[in-house]
């Protein structure tokens, strides 16, 4: 999992900057999207390796790891503790509104659908106890499908474009 958060970050710098974002903010949101799943190690082992779906009251239980990851990271002070925890809070939330807590990730910074795909386009190439590992092209067919309903459409294009290069 350290080593996946470390894509994410790394993936997250790169897009940032493909979007426009300044050297300093794309570091900012490079060291957010390193921690954006913090609040996982407050979760039960059994939960985060399930080897099959999660039932609700489960994945209920996996969606609180986003507030507990806000929670840690709101302490840290300034602009980085800031940012990390809108990232850690809000990574789960679709362009449409239909994410964990019901956010409107269109009416929300950037930032957040930029970590957002780098995470999922990550996940996706894992290989987890619940799932096999994709190919670069399904990952990028699945999120290119969910543009403007899971992902913000510019940061999709940006995406794409980056990962094929």
């Amino acid at each position: 999992m350290v080593h996946e958060n470390m894509e994410v970050a790394l993936l997250s710098e790169r897009l940032a900057l493909a979007c426009g974002y300044n050297t300093a903010m794309a570091k900012l949101i490079k060291w957010a999207a390193e921690y954006h799943d913090v609040g996982k190690s407050q979760l039960p082992q059994k939960i985060l390796n399930k080897p099959g779906k999660l039932l609700p009251h489960e994945f209920e239980i996996m969606k609180q790891h986003t507030k507990y990851g806000e929670r840690l990271l709101a302490s840290i002070p300034g602009e980085r503790g800031k940012i990390a925890s809108q990232v850690a809070l809000m990574h789960h939330e679709w362009h449409n509104g239909q994410g964990y807590w019901g956010y409107n990730a269109s009416k929300l910074p950037g930032f957040i659908g930029i970590v957002a795909v780098c995470d999922v386009y990550v996940a996706l190439l894992a290989k987890r106890v619940y799932k096999p590992t994709w190919s670069v092209n399904d990952a990028l067919r699945y999120i290119n499908d969910r543009a403007g309903l899971q992902f913000c459409p510019c940061i999709t294009k940006t995406f794409t474009s980056l990962i094929k290069e």
